[in-house]
């Protein structure tokens, strides 16, 4: 099956090149879609000169720093476009080990999503302020017990797809970022009653860049949750 992983970037310089590296070295045959938010820094810049001697290397430039969600996507849609069977999403700054995804790989043969969870068995974070920390662990039982979503880690970023399942779901009304987007995502699909499975993974703090958290992201969660709730309840859209 062909299988592509899609990584947002806004200002990855640093990493980019050095994650396309680490992941083709791991899964040669996997593509990679680089989705770049007009990166100041090069960072498209450094992936078509790398595209023009790699054919497994594609990229989707966006005019500006138009959101995580959007961006993810964007990232779906061509996949989808381009025939691809299996569709990764993961981050470009290491936070996401690059060894797991020969565990996705193997995992999906019998499912239609893999979550790499941070917290199904235990907590598997290194380098987090105990306040980052805790908020995503309350924000994980948030989204439980309002949604009902039997998903450990909801918000977390490194997941694995089936093209059939992203074919079911309508990207083009999905608007969140962040933390909810990774929810509005999670829910859909369990909404769809497929196959999903939580394997652990060990998620590790960014050693170069800059963060691209904010309270706004907190805060859109935190209300997506209570939109997806009641949006089942009163058959509004497609959830």
């Amino acid at each position: 099956m062909k299988s592509i992983i899609c990584i947002p970037t806004f200002n990855e310089s640093e990493n980019i090149i050095r994650m396309i590296d680490a992941v083709h070295a791991l899964v040669p045959a996997t593509d990679i879609l680089v989705i770049d938010d007009g990166s100041p820094d090069g960072t498209a810049r450094l992936v078509r000169e790398r595209m023009a001697v790699d054919t497994r290397i594609h990229i989707v430039e966006r005019s500006g720093k138009l959101g995580l969600g959007t961006a993810y996507c964007a990232g779906f849609a061509y996949a989808l476009e381009k025939g691809y069977d299996i569709i990764m999403q993961m981050d470009a700054d290491f936070s996401h080990d690059p060894k797991d995804l020969l565990r996705f790989l193997d995992e999906i043969q019998d499912f239609d999503l893999i979550i790499g969870s941070r917290y199904v068995q235990g907590v598997n974070v290194i380098n987090w302020p105990m306040s980052r920390l805790l908020l995503s662990w309350f924000a994980n039982i948030y989204t439980r017990v309002i949604t009902g979503m039997p998903v450990a880690d909801a918000t977390g970023g490194f997941k694995c797809f089936r093209a059939d399942v992203l074919k079911r779901i309508d990207l083009a009304k999905i608007r969140s970022n962040g933390y909810a987007f990774q929810i509005e995502m999670n829910y859909k699909t369990w909404r769809l009653d497929v196959r999903m499975k939580e394997i652990p993974i060990i998620f590790t703090d960014r050693v170069s860049g800059v963060s691209k958290m904010s309270k706004n992201i907190v805060y859109e969660a935190a209300f997506l949750v209570w939109k997806l709730k009641l949006a089942t309840i009163f058959s509004f859209g497609k959830y």
